[in-house]
């Protein structure tokens, strides 16, 4: 609030964005990201986890734009596991997943500030069971979202979910429940060779990122992708944010713009607008209901008039219009 500061740029947790946005302030605020990345059964597999294990283990997870759910078609399941235990994930059994659950996230789902960042072993050893200390990531089977799969949320670290679904279609919708319990309007990846699939995807998901065959982390923030470079991903209306877009320095500077005239009216013009304005008047504004209500007249109405809101308010309670 101090009158030096012109801009607020809050990259953050949600109440942090909250204050700057009440601020008083002009400010960009961004939401939280629990991006889910879709295997659809054409991909090319092999590389579709290698981009996820680069993507979750960059800076340990911790960057928004990084994977936090992998969903995979029936068919491929076993491949992608397979695939992945060979880059040196570890599938949690039940009982480790309920006791990561317990460590990494808090009742109100917030993750434990002690272990954002952490490798996947020390993580595991915090949560009183061993890993070997190369492992990669931490896999969690999940049947469901929500506060009863603590997992199901954004993780800050290198501990990722585990879905199957029977088809794309209901993997569209698993990918929309991840979004909207936690990362709405942020990103989605996914990896397919289907161009209709990707469509799909792209128009239907409540995500401003889709990143197609890509490491998540690494496709949001434009290092391999045409996005703007960034690491401030607005999340639009839906996450409360006032812009979608990649924040850029050039979001953050006032441009003036010096106009000169390009499509000059010509005489024509002019003489047909003054012609038809002293014929039928466009604007009524709240003078004319007053001074139409003083001389007991009405005022007829069609789909060239303009009217004024307090114009409207007086022209209705007074039977005006018609």
């Amino acid at each position: 609030k101090n009158p030096l500061v012109s801009l607020i740029l809050a990259t953050g947790g949600t109440t942090m964005v909250k204050s700057a946005y009440s601020s008083g302030k002009p400010a960009y605020g961004v939401g939280p990201g629990n991006v889910p990345v879709f295997i659809e059964h054409s991909a090319d597999i092999k590389k579709a986890v290698n981009d996820i294990i680069t993507s979750k283990t960059f800076d340990n997870g911790t960057v928004c734009a990084s994977e936090q759910a992998i969903v995979v078609e029936d068919p491929i399941a076993n491949e992608v596991k397979q695939i992945l235990k060979e880059y040196d994930a570890y599938f949690m059994n039940e009982d480790e997943i309920n006791s990561i659950s317990k460590v990494l996230v808090r009742p109100d789902l917030t993750i434990n500030p002690k272990l954002v960042g952490q490798s996947a072993y020390l993580i595991a050893k915090h949560a009183g069971f061993c890993v070997p200390e190369n492992t990669s990531v931490l896999v969690a089977k999940l049947d469901g979202v929500g506060r009863e799969y603590p997992l199901s949320v954004e993780k800050l670290s290198p501990v990722i979910a585990f879905y199957h679904v029977k088809n794309w279609k209901e993997g569209c919708e698993r990918c929309i429940e991840l979004l909207k319990f936690g990362g709405i309007g942020h990103t989605l990846a996914i990896h397919s060779k289907n161009r209709d699939i990707i469509m799909e995807f792209a128009l239907k998901k409540p995500a401003y990122r889709i990143l197609v065959n890509t490491p998540s982390t690494h496709g949001a923030i434009g290092y391999t992708t045409n996005l703007a470079p960034s690491l401030t991903l607005g999340c639009g209306t839906p996450g409360a944010n006032i812009t979608s877009d990649n924040i850029t320095p050039s979001h953050l500077i006032n441009i003036k713009r010096l106009a000169f005239e390009t499509n000059p009216l010509s005489v024509a013009d002019v003489s047909k607008y003054q012609s038809y304005s002293k014929n039928k008047r466009i604007l009524i504004t709240e003078n004319d209901i007053r001074l139409a209500i003083s001389e007991g007249r009405k005022i007829k109405l069609d789909l060239n008039n303009i009217i004024t809101p307090l114009a409207r308010e007086l022209g209705i309670q007074n039977g005006i219009f018609l």
